[in-house]
């Protein structure tokens, strides 16, 4: 693989910095990699509405669902899209506002020790191969630079937020993907 990561940020990505993430607590190690879906509007795929969203520039006239995210300030590191392509948000070092209220092992505020990547989808819908090839692609470059990330603290939005997200959902096949992943390790 060619990609690389340079000052938190993945050669292969496309940059959309977002205001939405500050500093990790200090001496906090990444350990824990979140995956989430995200479609917006909800269910609508290919509408550039995600970067905006991650970057405050949502035009909430669009659609009516987005008056009820108007005041969400929240960003993920990492996004991709139904065709494969990776967009990065937040430097993986920082602290990106994606998990909300959530707790893994014990360890509340999983922001603090987390990676989150969104994937363009809905919890209903089937991803693509693109979205699966890519995100173990990704996955393996960040579990060869973070030594605490391990393959057993890989986690859907649902785990760390049971009961109040769902997400990456049933049509995310998490057998396939740790297959595509353990083909790259």
């Amino acid at each position: 693989m060619s990609e690389f990561i340079h000052e938190g940020w993945l050669s292969a990505a496309r940059r959309c910095p977002s205001p939405n993430y500050n500093d990790r607590p200090s001496g906090e190690a990444v350990s824990l990699l979140v995956i989430h879906n995200i479609s917006l509007p909800p269910g609508e795929f290919g509408t550039g509405c995600v970067e905006d969203f991650f970057c405050n520039r949502l035009d909430v006239q669009r659609h009516p669902y987005f008056e009820q995210i108007r005041e969400l300030r929240v960003s993920s590191h990492l996004f991709i899209d139904r065709q494969g392509q990776l967009m990065q948000f937040v430097p993986l070092q920082g602290r990106a506002w994606h998990a909300g209220a959530s707790e893994f092992r014990g360890r509340s505020e999983c922001n603090d020790f987390s990676l989150g990547i969104e994937l363009e989808g809905c919890d209903d819908v089937s991803y693509t191969p693109e979205q699966y090839q890519r995100l173990a692609e990704v996955t393996g470059l960040l579990l060869s630079s973070y030594p605490e990330l391990t393959l057993d603290r890989i986690v859907g939005h649902s785990d760390i937020a049971p009961g109040r997200k769902t997400d990456p959902g049933p049509a995310f096949d998490w057998t396939h993907f740790r297959t595509l992943l353990a083909e790259r390790l």
